[in-house]
């Protein structure tokens, strides 16, 4: 009985062990997707901070969606944002900014309007439930 109750701690001992191990692990890539749907621009910024502190956090191993809907589209129009510097270079780096073709026909906006980076999705909304399913974790950005 002793030696079954010994093996038994051990084993949960060991199980909690590697699970630290694994939550501390740097080489796994972490997925997230981001929904930003405000004409707030501050919110805008403080999503671009959130992202870069992933990317300190977890260099190279962090990819990002930001699904971009509704009054947040300016972010994407090539006329209209103030942050095309700093988009084109997350560009670069593992992060995907995906504009909602739903909300590009409500505010009438054209995809050559778009920085030229940006993806489009059918439906903003959608794209989040999608990642979601396939595992990816959720932040929501700002809220108008």
């Amino acid at each position: 009985m002793k030696r079954i109750l010994t093996l038994s701690i051990l084993s949960i001992v060991a199980i909690m062990f590697c699970t630290s191990l694994n939550a501390q692990n740097t080489d796994v890539k972490h997925k997230v997707v981001i929904q930003l749907n405000t004409a707030d621009t501050s919110a805008w910024s403080s999503t671009i901070g959130n992202i870069k502190n992933l990317q300190k956090l977890w260099p190279n191993n962090v990819v990002v969606e930001v699904v971009v809907h509704g009054k947040a589209l300016d972010l994407l129009v090539a006329a209209k944002t103030h942050l095309a510097n700093e988009v084109i270079e997350m560009s670069k780096t593992n992060v995907q900014f995906s504009a909602c073709e739903n909300s590009m026909r409500k505010h009438h906006i054209d995809k050559s309007e778009l920085l030229s980076i940006a993806n489009t999705v059918p439906s903003g909304v959608a794209e989040v439930i999608l990642k979601q399913e396939a595992g990816w974790s959720y932040l929501k950005a700002g809220v108008n």
